[in-house]
């Protein structure tokens, strides 16, 4: 415990630091030594075996940020924390620019993402650094409303009964302002085909009032919202374009001195009447690229019945423990993930994994949650439920893809920043040019009018993240599960995929074809030694000789002192003798002679098949080879059209495998593969795909197991089967639900057709912004035409995202 001299001020705060990085005493009292010198600390208490840091602070000269810091400039880390928030009350790309910017000034605050598609927030914190309220506060100020985004399916209901009283609101909003500037726009065609019906002015004020008011109230809230923050956004430009129109047609019905001028009521309420529409559709737009979400979440069902003291009871399906058994019925949907205990049926996992056909569940299966049951009446033990599921865990790699940023968005959160100051000052200059240069204050004022109302950054804000939305919805629903905008424009650009051989492009289910001996005792010694020294591995090849030993019932002797060898096999002691079980590699390391069985070996590579060589060490630095083990693995049935898909793309197919180099030749030449690279240790795979890296190729990892874990990190683009380990599917950008490498051409079709939607979507925003500002600027757009055409702009933007729904395989 390390107390400073002074004494504590009235106010203080207390923060409680997780801390990774301590190994001994001395790092703890290190860490107490380093805390204690930061202005402002009054107290520390460095716990090792809780690995956490308790820190008293004066909040007026220090923060829970210079704590963190301190700690992590001791050489420590403190664990990062995400918070998500749903905000309201963004209207355009510069809402989202701010909030960022106000959002990462707070102390402790490592990351931000806002998405205006979503309307979200998603903040990485330092653990217990910052409290959700202090997060929350500093929304508030950036002139926006925040709530906590909490994942449960009730929380979502509630959520979509909001965005439809919302949305029912603004349509209701839209109709009283049309309702209302109708005769105004009437007034006005009527003069154009040359009759003669003008409203009286003070008619025309009492029509345009409510709309600019009431109906265009919500544009004043956002713009002082947003001015209060220190930025401008699009309901700055409306309320500074209406309010001008509508504040000097005011004042000329108001003064008496002023008849006979010429009004622009309908200008301002038709603008205010149009924006409302444009922005109820675009509301609906984003509703609709978010379908996926809400498809995937009411696949949850509400109840489930629970065996409870042999009675079934039904409770709530996020009620339901672990080692519950819940009773299914014929097409019902699983309310959780589990093993099936009594009963055999079909389940329909198509929404899930993307696999159209039904699929034969019979006892000791697993099912997954969301799925739909066949038609039998099924027992099933709970294994995984709640956030642990497997459909939740899909919903948030989803929710994460859709809430994060793609790279080009950087650009467009730049040029956003900028752009509200700058329509302004092009408005401003509009304005001097026609009144004094062309002596017209009418043409100057109509021209910075159409200027301010014209200009458009909502367009901009959406045009990525709606398409990111869309993108990962679709790979969703195609049982490809993407888990940010990055890798989806990244595949775009991928010129290489590297496949690891065992588990992805073969079925990973390897069985022993063929044992041949050298020794005595024949093939059943060397099956029931090398199965003695495998049951201290989890390779699959390790699963294939005890499962061959079980089926010809031999009795496998226990061994001791095992030791894997990655890469290479594995040794351990079996009955008082030293064995070695592995590749021809191993051999080679150890001086062992293969030559006796090599043109056996040699035959079975030529099918394909692994060996694994048996050898015996005398302790004398001699060795005695006693017989080999080969293994088929079959190829999978879809991968040659994988790589007929991926050659279609003009992406280069590579196989990269620890095996040896005449069965990787031959799978490759199964398959099409013309580049294999074999024979490499797992810690040299990662090597491998930063060498390909370095030759300039933009490279994609396909693997399935933990070895491949770091290869799927080092490439550009990591894609994990999931069927595989779950490190591999952590380390993984991309993964394939079903566990089939003909999904692998889909993901890349998904992410060109993407990235395609994305640039459309970015050349038009800029275009329309580039063309029509001048257009504006030179007085050649009415307001009217210059609100109708903003209002639709970001509609237009969101509708074209929209049709990457129709994208099919």
């Amino acid at each position: 415990m390390n107390s400073d001299s002074h004494s504590l001020s009235a106010r203080t705060a207390s923060v409680t630091l997780p801390v990774g990085g301590m190994t001994c005493a001395a790092c703890s009292s290190r860490l107490e030594r380093v805390l204690a010198k930061v202005p402002g600390v009054a107290m520390t208490n460095v716990s090792l075996a809780a690995e956490r840091a308790e820190v008293r602070f004066d909040p007026a000269v220090a923060s829970a940020g210079d704590v963190v810091a301190a700690v992590e400039a001791a050489g420590f880390q403190v664990p990062g924390q995400i918070v998500d928030l749903a905000i309201t009350g963004m209207t355009c790309a510069a809402c989202t620019v701010r909030l960022e910017k106000v959002l990462a000034r707070i102390p402790g605050v490592r990351k931000v993402a806002v998405n205006l598609a979503t309307e979200s927030a998603r903040i990485e914190i330092a653990a217990n650094a910052v409290a959700v309220a202090d997060l929350m506060d500093g929304v508030a100020k950036a002139g926006f409303d925040a709530r906590v985004a909490v994942p449960t399916a009730s929380a979502a209901l509630t959520a979509e009964r909001e965005a439809e009283r919302r949305d029912r609101a603004d349509w209701w909003a839209f109709v009283g302002a049309a309702v209302l500037a109708a005769p105004l726009v009437a007034q006005m065609l009527f003069d154009r085909l040359g009759i003669p019906l003008m409203l009286p002015p003070w008619v025309q004020l009492a029509l345009a009032t409510p709309v600019q008011f009431w109906a265009g109230g919500r544009f004043y809230a956002g713009a002082w919202r947003s001015l209060r923050g220190g930025a401008g956004n699009m309901d700055v430009l409306v309320a500074l374009g209406t309010s001008a129109a509508y504040g000097l047609s005011a004042f000329r019905v108001l003064s008496p001195g002023s008849a006979g001028s010429d009004l622009y009521f309908e200008g301002a309420a038709v603008v205010i009447a149009l924006v409302l529409l444009g922005k109820w559709l675009e509301v609906r737009a984003k509703r609709g690229a978010a379908d996926a979400i809400r498809a995937l979440m009411k696949l949850r069902p509400a109840l489930a019945r629970v065996e409870k003291g042999g009675e079934i009871v039904e409770i709530p399906a996020e009620a339901v423990m672990v080692g519950d058994v819940v009773v299914v019925r014929p097409g019902e949907r699983f309310p959780v993930d589990g093993m099936v205990v009594e009963g055999i049926t079909q389940a329909d996992e198509s929404l899930i994994t993307g696999e159209s056909l039904p699929v034969v569940k019979e006892p000791d299966d697993p099912v997954t949650g969301g799925a739909i049951n066949g038609d039998g009446l099924v027992r099933v033990r709970a294994m995984a439920v709640g956030a642990d599921s497997t459909l939740s865990r899909i919903i948030r790699l989803v929710e994460n893809a859709q809430a994060s940023k793609a790279p080009v968005q950087r650009l467009v959160d730049r040029v956003s920043a900028v752009f509200v100051p700058v329509v302004v000052g092009i408005a401003a200059l509009s304005f001097l040019g026609w009144w004094l240069i062309g002596g017209n204050v009418e043409a100057a004022f109509v021209a910075a009018i159409s200027v301010l109302v014209i200009a458009c950054p909502c367009a901009l804000g959406l045009a990525t993240p709606t398409a990111i939305m869309v993108g990962t919805g679709v790979a969703a629903r195609h049982g490809i599960l993407i888990k940010d905008a990055e890798a989806l424009e990244l595949m775009h650009r991928v010129t290489v995929v590297v496949f690891d051989k065992t588990g992805t492009l073969t079925e990973g289910h390897p069985a022993v074809s063929d044992i041949i001996a050298c020794a005595e005792g024949g093939g059943e010694a060397v099956l029931r030694l090398a199965a003695a020294i495998q049951q201290g591995s989890e390779h699959p090849l390790a699963g294939a000789v005890l499962e061959a030993a079980v089926r010809a019932a031999i009795p496998v002797p226990p061994a001791s002192a095992f030791r894997a060898l990655p890469g290479r096999g594995a040794q351990a002691e079996v009955e008082g003798r030293a064995l070695m079980l592995g590749s021809r590699r191993l051999m080679e390391e150890t001086g062992i002679v293969s030559t006796l069985l090599d043109p056996q070996a040699h035959a079975l590579e030529s099918l394909g098949r692994t060996i694994m060589w048996l050898a015996r060490a005398d302790g004398k630095g001699q060795a005695e080879l006693l017989g080999l083990i080969a293994v088929a693995d079959p190829v999978r049935s879809s991968a040659a059209r994988a790589i007929e898909g991926l050659r279609t793309l003009g992406v280069e197919p590579v196989m990269l495998t620890g095996d040896n180099r005449h069965t990787a030749a031959v799978v490759a030449q199964s398959l099409g593969i013309e580049h294999v690279i074999a024979q490499v240790l797992p810690a040299d795979k990662a090597a491998e795909i930063e060498g390909l890296k370095r030759a300039g190729t933009v490279v994609a990892m396909v693997g399935d197991g933990i070895n491949d874990a770091p290869a799927l990190a080092a490439a550009h683009v990591g894609v994990a089967m999931g069927t595989g380990s779950e490190a591999a599917m952590q380390a993984a950008a991309v993964t394939l639900m079903r566990g089939d490498p003909a999904l692998l051409p889909w993901a890349f079709g998904i992410s060109r057709a993407t990235y395609r939607k994305i640039r459309q979507n970015l050349f038009w925003a800029m275009v329309y912004n580039v063309v029509a500002l001048p257009l504006a600027a030179a007085g050649m757009l009415n307001p009217v035409v210059a609100g109708a055409a903003m209002a639709f702009s970001s509609v237009s933007v969101v509708s074209n995202s929209l049709l990457l729904k129709r994208w099919r395989a």
